[in-house]
């Protein structure tokens, strides 16, 4: 046997199958995947194929907020690591359940894109620009609260509407006149390199994204040492402790992907070094009526592998959120 220590890390690489990487049909799915594929070949050496897996999500036509969300873009592609159809998957973050199963490993988070959300809507107007009674589409119920108490800060009224499909079946209820405006992550509309189609990007002043918008998760099974070690050159230790943060609250909150809960942690720096992180979160009623927001602040762990740091900020701002009424607001809490 070969000793690993003094091989070269893309030695006889060329020689070894191709990593199998699950990911969703959908042309996002397939552009942050393969992101990641070029990430892998690069890091490894080895060759990389795109495996498409369809999941739950993906057929359904009910809306997120009905079919639950936890979980029903994850599970097909979790199912297909645990058999060995795939050696590794790519998700989008936000739709990660929060409890890790102990037989999969998360094995890196990429750099972050953007968080934001962002608005597209007709002839190039902002939300401040839009009319009142302006119908703006969105399937995410924390969207919807956080519009609508935006609408009534600024004394005029938004209906939210319900909404599904891919970003251009999305853009379609703008581009028809069927709608005004719709929102979506920002880091969407960037992968696909439409990000100029945004009339506005939306400050998490006003509209907090989903916890781990914009991050991708990147899924292997636990026991494979080789690979988990292989993978972890793509972490980011600053987007892993942020996205830690943000999950830990909504985990602490009880909530689940669908749920009307926005959470962002910002890293904050001292010229030299990322010191610090804020993390701020949000819970209200679809209407907009009552939202509850606070924020907290705390140290940056020093290595990636410390995540009880971040952990223990969601799970102290989730505890100061309950306090504050926060459990009525969000409907039926995932148990």
């Amino acid at each position: 046997m070969t000793d690993s220590t003094s091989t070269p890390r893309h030695q006889d690489a060329g020689a070894l199958p191709p990593l199998r990487l699950g990911t969703r049909r959908s042309a996002l799915a397939m552009a942050q995947s393969g992101m990641v594929a070029d990430a892998v070949r690069a890091a490894t050496g080895r060759a990389v194929e795109l495996v498409e897996i369809t999941t739950y999500g993906d057929t359904s036509r009910e809306h997120l907020a009905q079919i639950g969300g936890t979980g029903v873009f994850v599970s097909a592609l979790r199912d297909a690591l645990l058999a060995g159809d795939i050696d590794f998957a790519v998700h989008s973050l936000k739709d990660l359940p929060t409890a890790q199963p102990e037989d999969l490993a998360l094995a890196a988070v990429p750099e972050r894109e953007d968080p934001r959300d962002a608005l597209v809507a007709r002839d190039g107007l902002t939300f401040e620009e839009l009319p009142d009674g302006a119908r703006v589409g969105t399937g995410s119920p924390r969207r919807m609260a956080q519009l609508n108490a935006w609408a009534k800060a600024l004394g005029k009224r938004v209906e939210t509407v319900p909404i599904r499909g891919n970003i251009d079946t999305r853009l379609g209820f703008v581009e028809k006149g069927e709608l005004d405006a719709v929102v979506l992550a920002a880091a969407g509309l960037t992968r696909l390199g439409r990000i100029q189609e945004a009339t506005q990007l939306l400050s998490p002043d006003v509209i907090l994204p989903a916890p781990g918008q914009g991050a991708l998760a990147i899924e292997c099974t636990a026991d494979n040492a080789d690979l988990i070690a292989q993978l972890a050159e793509l972490d980011d230790p600053h987007t892993r402790a942020a996205v830690t943060a943000e999950r830990s609250l909504l985990a602490a909150l009880e909530a689940g992907c669908s749920a009307p809960v926005g959470a962002l942690a910002d890293l904050q720096d001292d010229g030299q070094a990322v010191t610090e992180m804020r993390l701020r979160g949000v819970v209200g009623t679809t209407d907009g009526e009552t939202l509850v927001q606070l924020s907290i602040t705390g140290h940056v762990p020093a290595s990636r592998d410390d995540a009880a740091v971040p952990a223990s900020m969601g799970r102290e701002l989730a505890a100061e959120m309950l306090a504050k009424g926060a459990a009525g607001l969000m409907g039926e809490r995932a148990l």
